[in-house]
């Protein structure tokens, strides 16, 4: 795709993106389900499009947690449903009044929630996004603009078909959903550069992804960065349930963001726990990378080099050290943390208090599992991206904060003076 032909593309976007910010979120929620249902009922055929996708991955040599990630089953596919679905329950941000006053000259003053206009969302792998970012952003007001890789090309053409049919039957334009086809490197370039066509840009990929669009980004950008996500097991933990969480945040799904790759382990439960827990990631096949104070426990381990601490594995490697106190998990999470999300195990309130408080994440999680930090399991129906910036957004993004905001002033006459 030239750069003339990507920029007509994205006016119709544009132009798109005024239709769907003022349809009634009966319009839009029409359209989340009927393209839930056209999900359901051309299931076979998205499948059938993704062999193509999954057999060129696989000739490719692409990695196994890859190739995960970019395939679609029944199962996946009845997910994809069912969260446009809770999408489309969802109550409508548009409009919502966040705040209002009335100043003592009798101007009353609030601030509104409004669309963004166009989301432009650039993606790796995952066709599974390609409906979760639109749905998101029609159910927000906004019109989605996807970019997704050559990898996913057959899939993402087949999801988003099905997703502009749908908007066409509920009465929105086609364009309201768009899909860049041409996946050369230079037209990502241009993609991240349409200034003044998209007003807010969704990375969701690997860090050359995200290297290139801070480079190369001219437009607004909210970053999905990277899960090096860790859990402390503090002395004052439950072991039997430190080792569940630890086992299910590693070993659940690999190449993901949300799942751990660091645990720090308290020295005063270190001997009772991390033989067990070696078991069971020998078991499921883990590699363990480790410093010397948990290799005297766990002699089959790797030896660690301090670069594992600060690496988003995502395939079966963990790293494990082991620290003498909290202060010590808190130090280590502050250095070699990627602001994604961060676990603490324990049954010490004060403790639990003090990692909420000083560890810097988008998320914290106190006895539960890294796992849940995605916007479904928060009950925001999907999530457009798990922001690990502090501005505008942070954490999974869903349907509030694809919106952004506006002042209304209502006088009967009032001049400043």
């Amino acid at each position: 795709m030239t750069s003339p032909a990507l920029e007509q593309l994205a006016g119709r976007v544009r132009s798109a993106a005024r239709v769907v910010a003022r349809a009634p979120s009966s319009v839009r929620d029409d359209a989340l389900r009927l393209a839930a249902d056209l999900l359901e009922e051309e299931r076979a055929s998205l499948i059938e499009a993704n062999r193509a996708d999954l057999a060129r991955a696989e000739a490719a040599g692409m990695v196994d947690a890859a190739r995960d990630r970019l395939r679609l089953t029944d199962e996946r596919v009845g997910g994809m449903a069912g969260g446009l679905r809770k999408v489309a329950a969802l109550s409508d941000p548009v409009g919502e009044v966040t705040e209002g006053w009335v100043r003592p000259n009798g101007l009353r003053v609030t601030r509104v929630r409004v669309p963004l206009g166009v989301v432009g969302v650039i993606y790796e792998n995952r066709p599974n996004v390609t409906s979760d970012a639109a749905g998101l952003c029609l159910k927000a007001g906004n019109a989605a603009f996807l970019r997704g890789s050559s990898s996913a090309i057959d899939s993402n053409r087949a999801v988003v078909a099905l997703l502009r049919r749908a908007a066409v039957k509920a009465g929105l334009p086609e364009d309201a959903v768009a899909l860049v086809e041409d996946t050369s490197h230079e037209t990502a370039l241009d993609f991240m550069r349409l200034r003044g066509y998209i007003d807010c840009l969704i990375p969701r990929g690997g860090q050359a992804l995200i290297a290139s669009l801070v480079e190369h980004a001219t437009v607004p950008y909210v970053l999905d960065g990277d899960g090096n996500c860790h859990i402390y097991i503090d002395g004052a933990a439950d072991l039997a349930m430190a080792h569940e969480l630890a086992v299910n945040a590693k070993t659940h799904r690999f190449g993901v963001c949300n799942a751990v790759e660091t645990i720090l382990v308290h020295a005063g439960v270190a001997a009772d726990l991390l033989p067990r827990l070696a078991a069971s990631f020998e078991t499921a096949g883990v590699e363990i990378r480790a410093d010397e104070r948990v290799r005297a426990l766990v002699p089959d381990s790797v030896p660690a080099l301090e670069s594992d601490f600060a690496t988003e594995f995502l395939g079966p490697v963990v790293a494990i050290a082991m620290v003498d106190d909290v202060g010590d998990a808190i130090e280590h999470i502050a250095r070699y943390s990627s602001g994604h999300s961060e676990a603490i195990v324990t049954s010490d309130v004060a403790t639990a208090d003090r990692f909420v408080a000083e560890v810097d994440g988008a998320a914290v999680l106190v006895n539960a599992s890294t796992r849940f930090v995605d916007g479904e399991e928060l009950g925001l129906g999907a999530e457009v991206g798990i922001s690990t910036q502090k501005l505008h957004a942070r954490g999974p993004m869903g349907v509030k904060e694809l919106t952004t905001s506006k002042w209304v002033v209502r006088g009967d006459g009032q001049v400043r003076r």
